[in-house]
């Protein structure tokens, strides 16, 4: 049968089970409160089913429940007692044990005289079942109850306890879980004219306990009970509405209460410190604020700028020491277009900062903002450009050189390059700090390594130069190639892939040999003008046949490295002319239209001059023909005859294969321009070159740079071209159109040199060096036959002043 639940004040019942519960009612102010009106104890003890149905909560209805105490004058309560006593004795004869009922009274007063000591229980705490805290009873519990004291007696209730005893035989559904609890209940008169029990108020909670170990007192045991009973006092424990409130302060307050209260008291003082604080510093410049170096935090707006103009402002008309690697320079602000902004400058500064720790961590650091500048990019371009001179560095590749026939490694060194923008943004932000400010580089690596040269070294220069090598002709003709020469026409060439690779110049072996050679071979020529005599006279074509040094020189290299005889044989053609001289007199070219000349070179770069002039002469543009300078000469490396000479490189002295080319570059231009060619293309130096006409020269590199020109006359033009060790003179001949002239403007915008000084143990070329300057360049053309004058449109060319360098 399930286990019915019982509300608070409710006893339940249960048929073959252990002890039913009696669950004490709230309380209010120590006072059983009663849900309903309780029924006589007469009635209720009649009523009571052996079967194991619930009695009321004034009985137990079954030996397993748990007695409410009663008051011991109550007629009713005699009654129930006495027919408890009935039960009891049946019991005790045999009848049925499950379904028996006690009388309360009388077990009581049994009990009281069996068990005279009581024991304290442990206290139930609030909202736990008083069996729960009492603990269990023995299994199989019979009820056992005090008699009641006698009436007129001062005790207003009678103690009811529970006593365990052994039940015969449980049925079926008997529950074997125990219950103990515990009442105190008063009898008092109801509107029906019966007693209900209420808890008394000055009632002592009693809790029935077995004492399991202990021995039977002495005496006869009481009527129907088997087993010994404790009876323990439990005095009342109050309902949490009775419980006095938890205090919130001992002596002083509590610690929590202490401490909120001093975070809130910190909070307010550190609010009014804060508010002060900003309330003080508005308006004015943060805390801690400095501005190219000079204090300005807390002052005014006003008096921060007046500060600044006063001990900022004089350093905006010196110049600003810079340093670029290893080298130094002064520039000039005003001429590199660098101003202050004072206004922007204090807006840089900032408004007060409105966090909190800001404002506090602004009592012990500075922050320097630095000046707002106003920068004119093009004037401080030019003033960077004057330093790329001696800090522009292209890499120094590993290659071998030769002392004589002793071959020498060079290992590469990584060259550098002015950082033209980082250097404008550091100018910008630092320029008014007054001290030296140090302008960024970018480091430009080299392709080759020093393993690259010891290979080659190996492989090929000390093989190359080990014995001279023949070189054998027609007719019992020979030449010879000894180390020095062989020496002299080998270089070696950066290649990414494969490091160093070995290049032979052909021009200089055929230098050498065609002299030993000459007399096995039949010279040929191409058709020419002649102009000694003041009219274009045409020589001849002649064929020929000779060496062939192209193809004699084209296994050369493996000859000198390999292991076999040091020797070749010439390769001999036929050697027709390339400009007949039907071609030329088709031409119908009647005179020269345009020439110029150029000198002032050195002999090494003359080497160079002489080979590209070698290249072009004789060349001949078609009427709508372009004509590259690039496509004639490239590549002017060793191998095809170009040697080592000085170069201008950023504007200083430096060294490179084919330097001295830009003079026939120059050369040519200024032969075309006044022949009346159309500009295609062409570039001028960044830095004025005295021995050239200004506004009017070009250069070239690689295939980067280049000239170009077309030929928009209605006839072809050819060019010619006469070298000497001081000279160039660069013609072009065919039927004249224009008659030319050039008009140059002022040297305008004149920007000084700066000095930049070279450390010690630096490659350096002293330098006086030369201002920088604008100027522009007219072109008047008028046509020789109609009469027609028209203007090219004017050419502005800037150049860069050339810096003064010292040598450390």
């Amino acid at each position: 049968m399930p286990e019915r639940q019982s509300s608070p004040g409710e006893v339940t019942a249960r048929p073959d089970t252990g002890p039913a519960s009696v669950a004490p009612d709230s309380r209010t102010n120590g006072h059983t409160e009663g849900g309903a009106d309780r029924r006589a104890a007469a009635t209720a003890m009649s009523d009571a089913q052996v079967n194991g149905v619930a009695a009321d909560e004034r009985t137990a209805g079954d030996p397993d429940g748990s007695v409410a105490n009663g008051s011991s004058d109550s007629a009713a309560q005699q009654g129930a007692a006495q027919q408890g006593a009935r039960s009891q004795g049946a019991r005790s004869q045999g009848a049925d044990p499950d379904g028996a009922t006690a009388t309360v009274a009388q077990q009581v007063a049994e009990q009281a005289e069996a068990e005279p000591e009581a024991v304290e229980p442990a206290r139930a705490q609030p909202g736990q079942d008083a069996g729960a805290a009492a603990g269990p009873v023995a299994d199989g519990p019979e009820l056992a109850a005090e008699h009641p004291a006698p009436h007129g007696s001062a005790a207003s209730s009678v103690d009811a306890t529970v006593a365990a005893q052994p039940r015969p035989a449980p049925g079926p559904d008997a529950d074997e879980s125990p219950t103990v609890a515990t009442a105190a209940l008063t009898r008092r008169p109801t509107n029906d004219g019966m007693e209900s029990w209420f808890a008394s108020a000055d009632a002592e909670s009693t809790q029935v306990m077995p004492r399991a170990a202990a021995a039977p007192p002495p005496g006869p045991a009481p009527r129907g009970v088997d087993a010994p009973t404790e009876r323990i006092q439990m005095p009342a424990t109050p309902t949490p509405a009775d419980a006095p409130p938890e205090s919130s302060s001992g002596e002083g307050g509590s610690p929590r209460r202490k401490r909120v209260l001093f975070a809130a008291g910190a909070v307010a003082v550190l609010g009014l410190l804060y508010g002060g604080d900003l309330l003080f510093s508005s308006g004015s410049v943060p805390r801690g604020t400095t501005v190219a170096g000079v204090p300005v935090g807390g002052l005014s707006l006003a008096d921060a700028e007046q500060k600044l103009r006063t001990q900022v402002g004089p350093r905006t008309t010196e110049p600003v020491a810079v340093t670029v690697g290893q080298a130094s320079s002064r520039l000039d602000p005003r001429t590199a277009g660098l101003a202050v902004d004072w206004s922007a400058t204090l807006d840089r500064a900032g408004s007060q900062p409105l966090n909190p720790v800001t404002r506090v961590t602004s009592l012990f650091t500075s922050r320097d903002v630095g000046v707002a500048t106003s920068a004119d990019r093009t004037a401080l371009a030019s003033a960077l450009a004057q330093l790329a001179p001696i800090v522009d560095r292209a890499p120094v590749e590993g290659t071998v050189k030769f002392e004589g026939a002793t071959p020498v490694p060079v290992n590469p060194v990584a060259g550098q390059k002015l950082d033209a923008a980082g250097a404008a943004t550091v100018l910008e932000r630092d320029w008014a700090n007054g001290g030296t400010i140090a302008l960024p580089l970018i480091e430009i690596p080299a392709t080759t390594t020093p393993e690259n040269v010891s290979t080659a070294i190996e492989k090929v220069a000390q093989p190359a130069v080990s014995g001279p090598l023949a070189v054998l002709g027609e007719g019992g003709a020979k030449g010879v190639l000894e180390p020095e020469a062989i020496a002299s026409a080998l270089t070696f060439r950066p290649d990414p892939a494969a490091g160093l690779l070995p290049e032979i110049n052909q021009a200089a072996v055929t230098d050498v040999l065609k002299p030993q050679l000459a007399e096995s071979e039949k010279p040929g020529r191409d058709a020419a003008l002649d102009f000694s005599t003041g009219k274009a006279v045409v020589v001849p074509s002649r064929d020929g046949r000779g060496v062939d040094y192209e193809a004699t020189l084209k296994d050369l290299l493996p000859v000198l490295t390999g292991t076999g005889p040091r020797e070749i044989t010439a390769v001999y053609a036929d050697q027709p002319a390339k400009l007949t001289t039907q071609q030329l007199e088709g031409l119908g070219i009647s005179g020269v239209i345009g020439e110029f000349q150029t000198g002032g070179f050195a002999a090494d770069s003359g080497q160079n001059i002489k080979r590209a002039a070698e290249q072009i002469n004789g060349r001949i543009v078609q009427p709508g023909e372009t004509f590259s300078l690039n496509a004639a000469t490239n590549p002017r490396d060793a191998a095809h005859g170009y040697v080592e000479a000085g170069i201008i490189e950023n504007g200083h002295s430096a060294r490179g294969v084919g330097g001295g080319v830009s003079q026939v570059a120059t050369t040519l231009y200024n032969a075309s321009y006044f022949a009346g060619m159309t500009n295609v293309e062409h570039k001028e130096h960044s830095f004025y070159i005295s021995r050239y006409p200004a506004g009017r020269e070009a250069t070239v590199f690689d295939d980067i740079i280049d000239l170009k020109f077309r030929n928009d006359n209605p006839t072809a033009i050819m060019i010619q071209t006469a070298w000497t060790p001081s000279s160039l003179t660069v013609r072009i001949v065919g039927t004249k159109v224009w008659d030319v002239t050039s008009e140059s403007g002022p040297r305008t915008n004149p920007t000084n040199p700066h000095t930049i000084t070279i450390p010690a143990g630096e490659q350096c070329t002293p330098s006086k060096g030369a201002p920088g300057f604008t100027i522009t360049n007219t072109r008047t053309l008028k046509n020789v036959e109609t009469g027609e004058v028209r203007s090219d449109p004017t050419r502005t060319v800037k150049y860069n002043p050339s810096p003064i360098v010292n040598c450390g």
